[in-house]
Protein backbone atom coordinates (compact mmCIF):
# COMPACT_ATOMS: atom_id res chain seq x y z
CA UNK A 1 0.00 0.00 0.00
CA UNK A 2 1.58 3.10 1.01
CA UNK A 3 5.42 3.01 1.22
CA UNK A 4 5.05 5.15 4.83
CA UNK A 5 2.91 2.30 6.15
CA UNK A 6 3.97 1.26 9.37
CA UNK A 7 3.60 -2.61 10.72
CA UNK A 8 0.91 -4.69 11.94
CA UNK A 9 2.58 -5.19 14.91
CA UNK A 10 3.62 -1.55 15.36
CA UNK A 11 0.37 -0.54 14.51
CA UNK A 12 -2.05 -3.05 16.48
CA UNK A 13 0.33 -4.98 18.86
CA UNK A 14 2.01 -2.83 20.71
CA UNK A 15 -0.05 0.19 21.98
CA UNK A 16 -2.46 -2.96 22.73
CA UNK A 17 0.49 -4.63 24.89
CA UNK A 18 1.58 -1.35 26.39
CA UNK A 19 -1.85 -0.12 27.61
CA UNK A 20 -3.20 -3.45 28.70
CA UNK A 21 0.53 -4.58 30.06
CA UNK A 22 0.37 -1.35 31.96
CA UNK A 23 -3.05 -1.42 33.69
CA UNK A 24 -2.37 -4.89 34.34
CA UNK A 25 0.61 -4.15 36.52
CA UNK A 26 -1.18 -1.01 38.38
CA UNK A 27 -4.40 -3.26 39.12
CA UNK A 28 -1.76 -6.24 40.22
CA UNK A 29 0.33 -4.21 42.29
CA UNK A 30 -2.29 -2.50 44.16
CA UNK A 31 -4.73 -5.69 44.51
CA UNK A 32 -2.33 -7.38 46.01
CA UNK A 33 -0.90 -4.76 48.46
CA UNK A 34 -4.58 -4.51 49.72
CA UNK A 35 -4.90 -8.60 49.71
CA UNK A 36 -1.77 -8.47 52.03
CA UNK A 37 -2.75 -5.62 53.80
CA UNK A 38 -5.89 -7.03 54.94
CA UNK A 39 -6.18 -8.44 58.59
CA UNK A 40 -6.93 -12.33 58.04
CA UNK A 41 -6.51 -12.45 54.79
CA UNK A 42 -4.91 -15.76 53.40
CA UNK A 43 -4.65 -17.99 50.26
CA UNK A 44 -3.65 -16.96 46.84
CA UNK A 45 -4.80 -13.17 45.83
CA UNK A 46 -6.13 -14.93 42.30
CA UNK A 47 -8.24 -17.15 44.19
CA UNK A 48 -9.58 -14.87 45.64
CA UNK A 49 -10.28 -12.47 43.00
CA UNK A 50 -12.07 -14.94 40.76
CA UNK A 51 -14.37 -15.99 43.93
CA UNK A 52 -17.24 -14.74 42.65
CA UNK A 53 -20.65 -14.11 44.99
CA UNK A 54 -24.10 -14.12 42.69
CA UNK A 55 -25.22 -11.76 45.35
CA UNK A 56 -22.15 -9.41 44.73
CA UNK A 57 -21.25 -9.14 41.40
CA UNK A 58 -24.94 -8.49 39.70
CA UNK A 59 -24.34 -5.22 39.73
CA UNK A 60 -20.92 -5.25 38.29
CA UNK A 61 -22.15 -7.30 35.53
CA UNK A 62 -24.97 -5.31 34.29
CA UNK A 63 -21.79 -2.10 34.14
CA UNK A 64 -19.66 -4.48 32.01
CA UNK A 65 -22.68 -4.57 29.66
CA UNK A 66 -23.29 -0.80 30.00
CA UNK A 67 -19.54 -0.33 29.69
CA UNK A 68 -19.27 -2.07 25.81
CA UNK A 69 -22.02 -0.58 24.73
CA UNK A 70 -20.95 3.05 26.06
CA UNK A 71 -17.80 2.09 24.58
CA UNK A 72 -19.14 1.20 20.94
CA UNK A 73 -21.40 4.27 20.68
CA UNK A 74 -17.96 6.29 21.04
CA UNK A 75 -16.33 4.33 18.38
CA UNK A 76 -19.45 4.70 16.08
CA UNK A 77 -20.07 8.68 16.86
CA UNK A 78 -16.03 9.25 16.08
CA UNK A 79 -15.33 7.14 13.16
CA UNK A 80 -19.10 8.93 11.43
CA UNK A 81 -17.89 12.12 12.17
CA UNK A 82 -14.07 11.62 10.54
CA UNK A 83 -15.80 9.52 7.30
CA UNK A 84 -18.01 12.16 7.05
CA UNK A 85 -15.52 14.94 6.73
CA UNK A 86 -13.57 12.79 4.29
CA UNK A 87 -16.26 11.96 2.23
CA UNK A 88 -17.11 15.94 1.53
CA UNK A 89 -13.76 15.72 -0.14
CA UNK A 90 -13.05 12.33 -1.93
CA UNK A 91 -16.06 10.74 -3.21
CA UNK A 92 -16.64 6.92 -2.76
CA UNK A 93 -14.36 7.40 0.97
CA UNK A 94 -17.56 5.87 3.00
CA UNK A 95 -17.83 3.15 0.69
CA UNK A 96 -14.41 2.18 0.73
CA UNK A 97 -14.37 2.61 4.65
CA UNK A 98 -17.39 0.09 5.21
CA UNK A 99 -15.60 -2.58 2.41
CA UNK A 100 -12.08 -2.11 4.76
CA UNK A 101 -11.61 -5.56 6.01
CA UNK A 102 -10.39 -4.07 9.44
CA UNK A 103 -13.02 -1.93 10.24
CA UNK A 104 -15.66 -4.44 9.65
CA UNK A 105 -13.53 -7.25 12.25
CA UNK A 106 -13.13 -3.91 14.83
CA UNK A 107 -16.95 -3.20 14.57
CA UNK A 108 -18.23 -6.98 14.55
CA UNK A 109 -15.98 -7.41 17.36
CA UNK A 110 -18.03 -4.69 19.30
CA UNK A 111 -21.06 -5.75 18.53
CA UNK A 112 -20.71 -9.47 19.85
CA UNK A 113 -19.10 -8.14 22.81
CA UNK A 114 -21.99 -6.09 23.58
CA UNK A 115 -24.72 -8.91 22.92
CA UNK A 116 -22.54 -11.29 24.93
CA UNK A 117 -22.48 -9.08 27.87
CA UNK A 118 -26.51 -8.37 27.94
CA UNK A 119 -26.56 -12.15 27.64
CA UNK A 120 -24.59 -12.52 30.73
CA UNK A 121 -26.30 -9.80 32.75
CA UNK A 122 -29.37 -12.60 32.97
CA UNK A 123 -27.46 -15.05 33.28
CA UNK A 124 -27.03 -14.92 37.19
CA UNK A 125 -28.70 -17.26 39.68
CA UNK A 126 -28.43 -16.97 43.67
CA UNK A 127 -26.70 -20.61 43.74
CA UNK A 128 -24.79 -19.83 40.12
CA UNK A 129 -22.33 -17.48 38.54
CA UNK A 130 -20.98 -18.58 35.01
CA UNK A 131 -17.59 -17.80 36.00
CA UNK A 132 -15.34 -18.59 32.64
CA UNK A 133 -18.13 -16.19 30.86
CA UNK A 134 -17.91 -13.46 33.09
CA UNK A 135 -13.84 -13.60 32.94
CA UNK A 136 -14.26 -13.60 29.21
CA UNK A 137 -16.70 -10.80 29.60
CA UNK A 138 -14.44 -8.50 31.63
CA UNK A 139 -11.33 -9.35 29.12
CA UNK A 140 -13.29 -8.40 25.81
CA UNK A 141 -14.87 -5.39 27.80
CA UNK A 142 -11.02 -4.19 28.89
CA UNK A 143 -9.92 -5.19 25.45
CA UNK A 144 -12.71 -3.19 23.50
CA UNK A 145 -11.41 -0.32 26.32
CA UNK A 146 -7.45 -0.44 24.61
CA UNK A 147 -8.38 -1.11 21.46
CA UNK A 148 -10.30 2.21 20.77
CA UNK A 149 -6.91 4.22 20.92
CA UNK A 150 -4.87 2.14 18.10
CA UNK A 151 -7.88 1.46 16.18
CA UNK A 152 -8.78 5.30 15.78
CA UNK A 153 -4.95 5.89 14.86
CA UNK A 154 -5.73 3.00 12.34
CA UNK A 155 -8.69 5.20 10.85
CA UNK A 156 -6.92 8.40 10.80
CA UNK A 157 -4.34 6.48 9.18
CA UNK A 158 -6.81 5.08 6.18
CA UNK A 159 -8.33 8.26 5.78
CA UNK A 160 -4.85 10.20 4.87
CA UNK A 161 -5.50 11.00 1.17
CA UNK A 162 -2.24 9.53 0.16
CA UNK A 163 -3.62 6.37 1.79
CA UNK A 164 -6.81 6.72 0.26
CA UNK A 165 -5.08 7.53 -3.23
CA UNK A 166 -3.12 4.31 -3.04
CA UNK A 167 -6.18 2.04 -2.18
CA UNK A 168 -8.00 2.98 -5.17
CA UNK A 169 -4.84 2.53 -7.70
CA UNK A 170 -4.87 -0.91 -6.06
CA UNK A 171 -8.15 -1.31 -6.61
CA UNK A 172 -7.78 -0.95 -10.18
CA UNK A 173 -4.81 -2.77 -10.73
CA UNK A 174 -6.41 -5.60 -9.48
CA UNK A 175 -9.20 -5.19 -11.88
CA UNK A 176 -7.11 -5.12 -14.77
CA UNK A 177 -4.71 -7.57 -13.63
CA UNK A 178 -8.29 -9.75 -13.21
CA UNK A 179 -9.55 -8.59 -16.69
CA UNK A 180 -6.25 -10.12 -18.29
CA UNK A 181 -7.76 -13.29 -17.11
CA UNK A 182 -11.40 -12.76 -18.14
CA UNK A 183 -12.32 -14.73 -21.01
CA UNK A 184 -16.27 -14.25 -21.47
CA UNK A 185 -17.83 -10.98 -22.65
CA UNK A 186 -20.14 -10.72 -19.59
CA UNK A 187 -16.83 -10.57 -16.93
CA UNK A 188 -14.95 -8.17 -19.39
CA UNK A 189 -17.68 -5.78 -19.05
CA UNK A 190 -18.40 -6.00 -15.78
CA UNK A 191 -14.47 -5.58 -14.85
CA UNK A 192 -14.89 -2.24 -17.17
CA UNK A 193 -16.69 -0.27 -14.89
CA UNK A 194 -15.03 -0.45 -11.69
CA UNK A 195 -11.90 0.29 -13.75
CA UNK A 196 -13.28 3.53 -15.07
CA UNK A 197 -14.34 4.36 -11.76
CA UNK A 198 -11.00 4.37 -9.96
CA UNK A 199 -9.92 6.62 -12.88
CA UNK A 200 -12.72 9.15 -11.87
CA UNK A 201 -12.39 8.99 -8.47
CA UNK A 202 -8.92 9.64 -8.29
CA UNK A 203 -9.42 12.61 -10.97
CA UNK A 204 -12.59 14.13 -8.43
CA UNK A 205 -9.26 13.74 -5.76
CA UNK A 206 -6.91 15.49 -8.04
CA UNK A 207 -9.60 18.84 -8.87
CA UNK A 208 -10.25 18.70 -5.31
CA UNK A 209 -6.79 19.30 -4.38
CA UNK A 210 -6.14 21.68 -6.90
CA UNK A 211 -9.03 23.93 -5.23
CA UNK A 212 -7.39 23.05 -2.02
CA UNK A 213 -3.94 24.56 -3.10
CA UNK A 214 -2.83 20.90 -2.04
CA UNK A 215 0.01 20.44 -4.30
CA UNK A 216 1.29 17.20 -2.75
CA UNK A 217 -1.95 15.42 -2.67
CA UNK A 218 -3.31 16.23 -6.38
CA UNK A 219 0.63 15.16 -7.83
CA UNK A 220 0.12 11.85 -6.10
CA UNK A 221 -3.29 11.39 -7.94
CA UNK A 222 -1.63 12.34 -11.39
CA UNK A 223 0.71 9.66 -10.23
CA UNK A 224 -1.42 7.24 -9.48
CA UNK A 225 -2.84 7.34 -12.57
CA UNK A 226 0.41 7.11 -14.37
CA UNK A 227 1.10 3.91 -12.63
CA UNK A 228 -2.69 2.55 -13.18
CA UNK A 229 -1.76 2.41 -17.54
CA UNK A 230 2.06 1.03 -16.90
CA UNK A 231 0.58 -1.58 -14.71
CA UNK A 232 -2.46 -2.14 -17.23
CA UNK A 233 0.05 -2.11 -20.22
CA UNK A 234 2.33 -5.22 -18.89
CA UNK A 235 -0.79 -7.28 -18.54
CA UNK A 236 -2.53 -5.72 -21.39
CA UNK A 237 -1.14 -8.02 -23.80
CA UNK A 238 -3.23 -10.96 -22.50
CA UNK A 239 -6.10 -9.52 -22.14
CA UNK A 240 -9.24 -10.83 -24.09
CA UNK A 241 -10.61 -9.72 -27.67
CA UNK A 242 -13.99 -8.47 -25.48
CA UNK A 243 -11.89 -6.24 -23.11
CA UNK A 244 -11.17 -3.98 -25.60
CA UNK A 245 -14.65 -3.39 -26.75
CA UNK A 246 -16.96 -0.34 -24.90
CA UNK A 247 -19.10 -2.35 -22.68
CA UNK A 248 -22.87 -1.16 -21.75
CA UNK A 249 -21.53 -0.33 -18.47
CA UNK A 250 -19.03 2.36 -19.42
CA UNK A 251 -20.90 3.33 -22.94
CA UNK A 252 -23.08 5.71 -21.09
CA UNK A 253 -20.10 7.58 -19.74
CA UNK A 254 -19.97 11.57 -20.98
CA UNK A 255 -16.34 10.92 -22.29
CA UNK A 256 -17.29 8.13 -24.45
CA UNK A 257 -20.70 9.59 -25.28
CA UNK A 258 -19.24 12.92 -26.60
CA UNK A 259 -17.31 11.32 -29.03
CA UNK A 260 -17.63 10.69 -32.83
CA UNK A 261 -19.11 7.13 -33.67
CA UNK A 262 -15.84 6.39 -35.79
CA UNK A 263 -13.46 7.78 -33.07
CA UNK A 264 -15.28 5.46 -30.50
CA UNK A 265 -14.59 2.53 -33.40
CA UNK A 266 -11.00 3.71 -33.45
CA UNK A 267 -11.00 2.93 -29.73
CA UNK A 268 -12.04 0.05 -29.84
CA UNK A 269 -9.92 -1.25 -32.70
CA UNK A 270 -6.67 0.01 -31.65
CA UNK A 271 -7.50 -1.13 -28.02
CA UNK A 272 -6.82 1.69 -26.51
CA UNK A 273 -9.99 2.88 -24.39
CA UNK A 274 -7.93 2.58 -20.70
CA UNK A 275 -5.12 4.45 -21.65
CA UNK A 276 -7.28 7.10 -23.49
CA UNK A 277 -9.94 7.75 -20.97
CA UNK A 278 -6.20 7.84 -18.35
CA UNK A 279 -5.14 10.93 -20.87
CA UNK A 280 -8.36 12.51 -21.09
CA UNK A 281 -8.54 12.62 -16.96
CA UNK A 282 -4.63 14.08 -17.51
CA UNK A 283 -6.16 16.77 -20.11
CA UNK A 284 -9.01 17.61 -17.76
CA UNK A 285 -7.05 18.07 -14.83
CA UNK A 286 -4.50 19.63 -17.44
CA UNK A 287 -6.80 22.65 -18.16
CA UNK A 288 -7.97 22.99 -14.75
CA UNK A 289 -4.36 23.33 -13.45
CA UNK A 290 -3.14 25.76 -16.35
CA UNK A 291 -3.84 29.20 -14.64
CA UNK A 292 -3.68 28.20 -10.72
CA UNK A 293 -1.08 25.14 -10.50
CA UNK A 294 1.64 24.58 -13.00
CA UNK A 295 3.79 22.75 -11.51
CA UNK A 296 0.59 19.67 -12.28
CA UNK A 297 0.55 20.66 -15.52
CA UNK A 298 4.33 19.73 -15.82
CA UNK A 299 4.18 16.92 -13.64
CA UNK A 300 1.15 15.77 -16.44
CA UNK A 301 3.46 16.30 -19.27
CA UNK A 302 5.91 14.08 -17.47
CA UNK A 303 3.92 11.47 -16.76
CA UNK A 304 2.51 11.41 -20.41
CA UNK A 305 5.73 10.87 -21.80
CA UNK A 306 6.19 8.22 -19.16
CA UNK A 307 3.29 6.29 -20.93
CA UNK A 308 4.75 7.10 -24.54
CA UNK A 309 8.20 5.76 -23.40
CA UNK A 310 6.41 2.72 -21.82
CA UNK A 311 4.07 2.36 -25.07
CA UNK A 312 7.16 2.43 -27.28
CA UNK A 313 8.78 -0.08 -25.38
CA UNK A 314 5.71 -2.54 -26.16
CA UNK A 315 5.78 -1.66 -29.67
CA UNK A 316 1.99 0.03 -29.23
CA UNK A 317 2.34 2.25 -31.98
CA UNK A 318 -1.52 3.26 -31.57
CA UNK A 319 -0.55 4.39 -27.82
CA UNK A 320 2.82 6.29 -28.80
CA UNK A 321 -0.04 8.20 -31.58
CA UNK A 322 -2.17 9.04 -28.78
CA UNK A 323 0.63 10.16 -26.20
CA UNK A 324 1.82 12.80 -29.11
CA UNK A 325 -1.93 13.93 -29.44
CA UNK A 326 -2.22 15.00 -25.74
CA UNK A 327 0.73 16.24 -25.78
CA UNK A 328 -0.39 18.61 -29.13
CA UNK A 329 -3.40 19.06 -26.56
CA UNK A 330 -1.36 20.12 -24.01
CA UNK A 331 0.94 22.27 -26.46
CA UNK A 332 -2.13 24.10 -27.66
CA UNK A 333 -4.11 24.80 -24.57
CA UNK A 334 -0.78 26.66 -23.42
CA UNK A 335 -0.52 28.70 -26.22
CA UNK A 336 -4.45 29.64 -25.84
CA UNK A 337 -3.87 30.57 -22.20
CA UNK A 338 -0.28 32.59 -23.11
CA UNK A 339 1.32 30.47 -20.78
CA UNK A 340 4.85 30.39 -22.08
CA UNK A 341 6.50 28.76 -18.96
CA UNK A 342 4.27 25.75 -19.25
CA UNK A 343 4.72 25.94 -22.86
CA UNK A 344 8.66 25.52 -22.39
CA UNK A 345 8.00 22.97 -19.82
CA UNK A 346 5.53 20.33 -22.09
CA UNK A 347 8.04 20.96 -25.01
CA UNK A 348 10.96 19.55 -22.30
CA UNK A 349 9.16 16.49 -22.01
CA UNK A 350 8.10 16.08 -25.46
CA UNK A 351 11.59 16.76 -26.95
CA UNK A 352 12.16 13.63 -24.57
CA UNK A 353 9.87 11.46 -26.00
CA UNK A 354 10.50 12.08 -29.22
CA UNK A 355 13.89 11.13 -28.09
CA UNK A 356 13.31 7.92 -26.63
CA UNK A 357 11.57 6.81 -29.87
CA UNK A 358 14.70 7.74 -31.69
CA UNK A 359 16.62 5.39 -29.62
CA UNK A 360 14.09 2.72 -29.48
CA UNK A 361 14.42 2.61 -33.40
CA UNK A 362 11.31 4.31 -34.17
CA UNK A 363 12.42 7.02 -36.53
CA UNK A 364 9.38 7.69 -38.42
CA UNK A 365 7.66 7.62 -35.32
CA UNK A 366 10.11 10.88 -34.04
CA UNK A 367 9.84 12.36 -37.18
CA UNK A 368 6.46 12.59 -36.57
CA UNK A 369 6.68 13.91 -33.46
CA UNK A 370 9.06 16.45 -34.69
CA UNK A 371 6.45 17.52 -36.83
CA UNK A 372 4.26 18.34 -34.17
CA UNK A 373 6.39 20.54 -33.12
CA UNK A 374 7.17 22.32 -35.21
CA UNK A 375 3.84 23.26 -35.93
CA UNK A 376 3.19 24.34 -32.58
CA UNK A 377 6.74 25.82 -32.67
CA UNK A 378 5.06 28.23 -35.81
CA UNK A 379 2.07 28.79 -34.11
CA UNK A 380 3.52 30.48 -31.44
CA UNK A 381 5.46 32.56 -33.75
CA UNK A 382 2.57 33.43 -35.40
CA UNK A 383 1.15 34.34 -31.95
CA UNK A 384 4.07 36.26 -30.99
CA UNK A 385 5.18 34.23 -28.55
CA UNK A 386 8.38 34.07 -29.95
CA UNK A 387 10.32 32.19 -26.85
CA UNK A 388 8.01 29.18 -27.72
CA UNK A 389 9.24 29.04 -31.25
CA UNK A 390 12.70 29.30 -29.75
CA UNK A 391 12.63 26.82 -27.56
CA UNK A 392 10.98 24.25 -30.25
CA UNK A 393 14.07 25.26 -32.18
CA UNK A 394 16.55 24.34 -29.77
CA UNK A 395 14.74 21.33 -29.58
CA UNK A 396 14.46 19.93 -32.68
CA UNK A 397 18.52 21.23 -33.11
CA UNK A 398 18.70 18.59 -30.59
CA UNK A 399 16.76 15.83 -32.45
CA UNK A 400 18.60 16.71 -35.51
CA UNK A 401 21.79 16.29 -33.64
CA UNK A 402 20.76 12.79 -31.37
CA UNK A 403 19.39 11.20 -35.13
CA UNK A 404 22.76 11.74 -37.00
CA UNK A 405 24.39 9.99 -33.58
CA UNK A 406 21.94 7.46 -33.67
CA UNK A 407 22.69 7.58 -37.81
CA UNK A 408 18.91 7.55 -38.18
CA UNK A 409 17.15 6.74 -41.50
CA UNK A 410 15.32 10.13 -41.05
CA UNK A 411 18.03 12.64 -40.14
CA UNK A 412 17.62 14.20 -43.40
CA UNK A 413 14.50 14.83 -43.46
CA UNK A 414 14.36 16.20 -40.13
CA UNK A 415 17.06 18.66 -41.28
CA UNK A 416 14.07 19.85 -43.82
CA UNK A 417 11.72 20.24 -41.51
CA UNK A 418 13.98 21.91 -38.57
CA UNK A 419 15.17 24.73 -41.57
CA UNK A 420 11.41 25.16 -42.37
CA UNK A 421 10.88 26.37 -38.91
CA UNK A 422 11.82 29.78 -39.30
CA UNK A 423 9.29 32.37 -40.69
CA UNK A 424 9.56 35.70 -42.65
CA UNK A 425 8.81 38.98 -40.12
CA UNK A 426 5.65 40.11 -39.84
CA UNK A 427 6.71 42.27 -36.51
CA UNK A 428 9.21 43.83 -35.27
CA UNK A 429 8.77 41.89 -32.08
CA UNK A 430 9.17 38.32 -33.54
CA UNK A 431 12.92 39.62 -34.06
CA UNK A 432 14.11 37.99 -31.10
CA UNK A 433 12.00 34.35 -32.08
CA UNK A 434 14.01 34.77 -35.40
CA UNK A 435 17.17 35.59 -34.12
CA UNK A 436 16.55 32.11 -31.29
CA UNK A 437 15.43 29.94 -34.55
CA UNK A 438 18.51 30.50 -36.49
CA UNK A 439 20.60 30.32 -33.98
CA UNK A 440 19.25 27.10 -32.97
CA UNK A 441 20.06 26.24 -36.32
CA UNK A 442 23.87 27.71 -36.91
CA UNK A 443 24.68 25.48 -33.83
CA UNK A 444 23.30 22.36 -35.08
CA UNK A 445 25.63 23.32 -38.07
CA UNK A 446 28.96 23.87 -36.08
CA UNK A 447 27.71 20.38 -34.60
CA UNK A 448 28.08 18.68 -38.10
CA UNK A 449 31.28 20.83 -38.98
CA UNK A 450 32.39 18.98 -35.76
CA UNK A 451 31.98 15.78 -36.97
CA UNK A 452 33.15 16.43 -40.43
CA UNK A 453 29.09 16.97 -42.38
CA UNK A 454 30.24 19.62 -44.37
CA UNK A 455 27.47 19.11 -46.68
CA UNK A 456 24.78 19.29 -44.00
CA UNK A 457 26.41 22.81 -42.80
CA UNK A 458 26.31 23.71 -46.10
CA UNK A 459 22.91 23.12 -46.27
CA UNK A 460 21.82 25.11 -43.25
CA UNK A 461 24.19 27.95 -44.80
CA UNK A 462 22.43 27.89 -48.20
CA UNK A 463 18.97 28.74 -46.15
CA UNK A 464 20.63 31.33 -44.05
CA UNK A 465 21.95 33.08 -47.59
CA UNK A 466 19.83 35.67 -47.55
CA UNK A 467 19.67 36.82 -44.25
CA UNK A 468 20.70 40.15 -43.79
CA UNK A 469 24.42 40.79 -42.80
CA UNK A 470 23.79 41.97 -39.52
CA UNK A 471 21.19 39.64 -38.07
CA UNK A 472 24.39 37.61 -38.80
CA UNK A 473 26.88 39.13 -36.99
CA UNK A 474 24.10 39.49 -34.25
CA UNK A 475 23.73 35.61 -34.11
CA UNK A 476 27.57 34.92 -34.29
CA UNK A 477 28.62 37.77 -31.88
CA UNK A 478 25.75 36.08 -29.01
CA UNK A 479 26.65 32.40 -30.14
CA UNK A 480 30.74 33.20 -29.40
CA UNK A 481 30.01 34.97 -25.98
CA UNK A 482 28.06 32.06 -24.54
CA UNK A 483 30.69 30.11 -22.47
CA UNK A 484 29.30 28.69 -19.43
CA UNK A 485 26.92 25.23 -19.95
CA UNK A 486 25.24 26.23 -16.94
CA UNK A 487 22.02 29.38 -17.09
CA UNK A 488 22.32 31.90 -14.60
CA UNK A 489 19.03 31.48 -13.44
CA UNK A 490 17.52 27.93 -11.76
CA UNK A 491 15.65 26.43 -14.63
CA UNK A 492 14.56 22.61 -14.65
CA UNK A 493 16.38 22.42 -18.62
CA UNK A 494 19.54 23.33 -16.72
CA UNK A 495 22.33 24.06 -19.48
CA UNK A 496 21.94 27.10 -21.23
CA UNK A 497 20.32 26.73 -24.59
CA UNK A 498 23.30 28.92 -27.02
CA UNK A 499 25.87 26.74 -25.42
CA UNK A 500 28.19 25.27 -26.95
CA UNK A 501 31.85 22.85 -26.12
CA UNK A 502 34.72 24.47 -27.18
CA UNK A 503 35.81 22.40 -30.37
CA UNK A 504 31.95 23.12 -31.72
CA UNK A 505 32.63 26.68 -31.28
CA UNK A 506 35.44 27.08 -32.42
CA UNK A 507 33.85 26.07 -36.21
CA UNK A 508 31.65 29.43 -36.02
CA UNK A 509 34.26 30.87 -37.81
CA UNK A 510 34.29 28.42 -40.83
CA UNK A 511 30.45 28.45 -40.89
CA UNK A 512 30.14 32.45 -40.82
CA UNK A 513 33.16 32.34 -43.54
CA UNK A 514 31.23 31.26 -45.51
CA UNK A 515 28.18 33.98 -45.17
CA UNK A 516 30.87 36.91 -45.41
CA UNK A 517 30.74 37.67 -41.84
CA UNK A 518 34.46 37.91 -40.92
CA UNK A 519 34.18 40.80 -38.10
CA UNK A 520 30.55 40.93 -36.52
CA UNK A 521 31.43 44.02 -34.03
CA UNK A 522 32.15 46.33 -37.05
CA UNK A 523 28.61 44.92 -38.71
CA UNK A 524 26.76 45.68 -35.32
CA UNK A 525 27.85 49.88 -35.61
CA UNK A 526 26.60 50.19 -38.96
CA UNK A 527 22.74 51.30 -38.90
CA UNK A 528 19.90 48.86 -40.32
CA UNK A 529 19.92 47.51 -43.30
CA UNK A 530 16.18 48.23 -43.95
CA UNK A 531 13.46 48.84 -41.62
CA UNK A 532 11.49 45.19 -40.87
CA UNK A 533 8.45 44.21 -42.52
CA UNK A 534 5.28 45.72 -41.27
CA UNK A 535 2.40 43.51 -40.02
CA UNK A 536 0.46 41.94 -42.96
CA UNK A 537 -3.44 42.92 -42.93
CA UNK A 538 -5.94 39.99 -42.20
CA UNK A 539 -2.90 37.70 -41.61
CA UNK A 540 -1.53 35.29 -38.35
CA UNK A 541 -3.29 36.62 -35.14
CA UNK A 542 -7.11 37.68 -34.06
CA UNK A 543 -7.03 41.24 -32.76
CA UNK A 544 -6.92 39.28 -29.09
CA UNK A 545 -3.57 37.78 -30.65
CA UNK A 546 -4.86 34.15 -30.03
CA UNK A 547 -4.86 31.74 -32.22
CA UNK A 548 -8.54 31.23 -33.81
CA UNK A 549 -9.81 27.78 -31.84
CA UNK A 550 -12.51 27.57 -34.67
CA UNK A 551 -10.25 26.40 -37.26
CA UNK A 552 -8.55 23.19 -36.55
CA UNK A 553 -4.90 22.41 -36.77
CA UNK A 554 -3.81 21.08 -40.57
CA UNK A 555 -1.23 18.06 -40.06
CA UNK A 556 2.37 19.83 -39.88
CA UNK A 557 3.89 18.80 -43.08
CA UNK A 558 7.07 20.30 -44.48
CA UNK A 559 6.50 22.98 -47.24
CA UNK A 560 8.74 24.09 -50.16
CA UNK A 561 11.02 26.16 -49.66
CA UNK A 562 10.45 28.99 -52.52
CA UNK A 563 11.85 31.36 -50.69
CA UNK A 564 15.15 30.02 -49.84
CA UNK A 565 16.97 28.70 -53.35
CA UNK A 566 20.73 28.28 -52.77
CA UNK A 567 21.99 31.45 -55.07
CA UNK A 568 23.17 34.29 -53.71
CA UNK A 569 20.82 38.12 -53.63
CA UNK A 570 20.78 40.94 -51.67
CA UNK A 571 21.01 40.48 -48.28
CA UNK A 572 17.14 41.70 -47.23
CA UNK A 573 14.58 41.20 -45.00
CA UNK A 574 12.41 37.93 -45.93
CA UNK A 575 9.52 38.93 -48.10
Amino acid sequence: MNRNRIGWGRRWLLPIVLLSGGAWALFVAFYTLDHLSTEGASGNPLRRYINFEAGLIADAVSALAGMIAAVLGIVITVVSIIVQLSADRYTGVAQMFMRDRTNIVVMVFYVVACVCSVWLSMSLHSDFVPRYLALAIMAATSFGLVLMLPYFAYVFWFLEPANIIDRIRMRAVRVVRAASHARTRERCAELQAPTLSAMEELTDITSNSISGKDKIIASRAVDALRDLCLDYLRSKHKAHADWFCIGAGIAKNPDFVAMDPESLRDLETQRTWVEWKILRQYLGIYNEALTSMRDINYLIAIDTRYVGEAAGRHDDDALVELSFRFMNSYLRSALNARDVRTAYNVLNQYRILVESMLRQGKGETALEGLKYMKYYGQTGYNMNLTFVAETVAYDVSALCQLAHELDAAQQDEMLAHFLDLDQPLRVKSQEKGLLGVRKAQVKLAAYYLLVEEEDKARLIASDMHSEPAQRLAVIRDQLERVESKDFWEIIDRGRNFEYMPPAQRAKLDVFFGWLGIHSPRELLNQPPEEPVNAPIPGEGLSHEGHVHDAVPPMAPTARPRTDKLRIPRSRTPKE
